[in-house]
């Protein structure tokens, strides 16, 4: 996802739209234009747009009238009237209707840059429940929150990607409660649990006789979220057949059960997720190109627990607090962490992202004896971890401390990973920690990964 701001400017006047949007580009934001109020209201339906500059008066559909239908639709992003005609009547009902801010045409450029820039200042993500259970502590986070209120009021396709346990089903969750199909129902099926043949029978259901043990016609997935949305999960897992299926889901909007051949027209929105290198797939011909760009109307990124360590202390709390509903016995109650303990989660780099986190904390919520986790109820690995700093250890090691820091392990496929682990142990000569810092993960990292490839080193 990227960070530009997305400006969509409505408006009659041709000239207006090209200047305004090339001077709105060279600021740096992506700017689309559309003719017309119906045009621009077609377009808030499909894509998610950080700022709207609205004329006021246009033929047909007035600017006034489109402002009304963007609010009454539940969508809360900044608008901008335009207007030649600054009596302070209009203006007082343009805010009244819920716009921000209005700026009189023809604009001065420094007025018009200033009045954007405070407009996108002043306007943080309004959410509710749905993203109420997202830590965002981190600016990462927060701006995958940002992400979640830009594309949530909107029809668009959305690929979340980010490596497994990061939460991807959580925030695709989020975006249904914050849509305006959070009163119909949310499906996600994980795609690389399911043969394909039974993924194909769940998603687009079939008919009776279609197959052995099929006694009843069934509806898929894609009919049993009518209305509301379909999470599909690991979607750079699926095969071939099941992409060109799903491409054409995506493009007519109707499905065909298994044993028919007559089409259902289906109503509903599809989040993807996958943690797999989807450019990568596409060009080495393994994922189709058009079902990929489908797919990426609008990308999140989730980042790995790494590299927020701020969210630790609020996920933890969160994990504790969930234990505690589980358990309402007062002997059972866990108080918290002491501060030793958050100090040790924070400083662990995580392979497994918060799932991992969220084992470690019920694990030391079953064995603490007391009211609060100490380092001591913590598993051995991380309580380790604290002394296996791989870019100090490499410096003792003899391994070269570059001046830009230490190297960050990007996880490549199992194969490849499980080869360039093997081949770091042999340069390392069986050492693990000169290892680690060869690859630029954690000792504790490359320790459960040695384990997970049954592979066996010295050190």
């Amino acid at each position: 996802m990227s960070e530009t701001a997305r400006i969509l400017i409505i408006d009659d006047d041709h000239a207006f739209r090209i200047g305004t949007g090339a001077l709105l580009s060279d600021e740096g934001y992506t700017v689309d234009a559309a003719p017309g109020g119906d045009a621009g209201l077609e377009r808030l339906r499909t894509e998610p747009y950080d700022l709207v500059l609205l004329d006021l008066k246009m033929p047909g559909r007035t600017g006034l009238s489109v402002l009304e239908e963007i609010r009454r639709s539940g969508n809360d992003l900044p608008v901008l009237m335009l207007t030649g005609y600054a009596t302070v009547d209009t203006a007082v009902q343009a805010l009244k209707l819920g716009a921000d801010d209005y700026i009189t045409k023809p604009c001065d450029n420094d007025r018009l840059r200033a009045k954007i820039r405070a407009v996108l200042a002043r306007r943080e993500p309004v959410l509710g429940a749905g993203a109420a259970r997202i830590n965002a502590t981190s600016a990462k986070m927060r701006e995958v929150l940002r992400a979640v209120a830009r594309v949530a009021p909107t029809e668009a396709t959305v690929l979340l990607r980010g490596a497994t346990g990061t939460g991807k089903e959580l925030v695709a969750r989020a975006i249904h409660e914050e849509s305006p199909r959070s009163g119909r129902a949310f499906i996600a099926v994980n795609c690389s649990a399911l043969a394909e043949g039974v993924l194909e029978s769940e998603l687009f259901g079939h008919a009776r006789g279609a197959f052995t043990g099929a006694v009843v016609d069934r509806k898929g997935l894609f009919e049993e979220a009518s209305r509301g949305t379909l999470f599909l999960d690991e979607i750079g897992d699926v095969s071939p057949a099941m992409q060109a299926r799903l491409l054409r889901v995506l493009q007519e909007r109707e499905v065909t059960r298994v044993g028919t051949a007559k089409p259902v027209q289906v109503d509903v929105r599809v989040i993807a997720a996958t943690h797999r290198d989807l450019e990568a797939m596409v060009e080495e011909g393994r994922f189709r190109s058009d079902l990929y760009f489908r797919l990426k109307v609008f990308q999140i990124r989730l980042p790995p627990l790494r590299e927020r360590p701020e969210d630790v202390p609020a996920l933890t709390a969160s994990a504790v607090a969930r234990w505690n509903e589980r358990h309402p016995e007062p002997t059972r109650r866990i108080a918290g962490c002491s501060e030793e303990t958050l100090q040790l989660l924070q400083s662990y780099d995580w392979p497994g992202n918060v799932r991992e986190l969220m084992a470690v904390v019920e694990h030391a919520c079953i064995v603490c004896e007391g009211t609060r986790i100490l380092p001591c109820h913590l598993p051995e690995e991380i309580r380790e971890a604290d002394a296996e700093d791989p870019a100090e250890e490499a410096g003792v090691n003899g391994v070269e401390d570059r001046g830009d820091g230490p190297k960050r392990y990007q996880a490549p496929d199992p194969a490849e990973e499980r080869e360039a682990i093997r081949h770091a142990l042999e340069e390392a000569e069986g050492n693990r920690t000169r290892a680690a810092a060869l690859l630029g993960m954690g000792r504790t990292t490359l320790w459960q990964k040695l384990k997970a490839y049954g592979l066996h080193a010295d050190g």
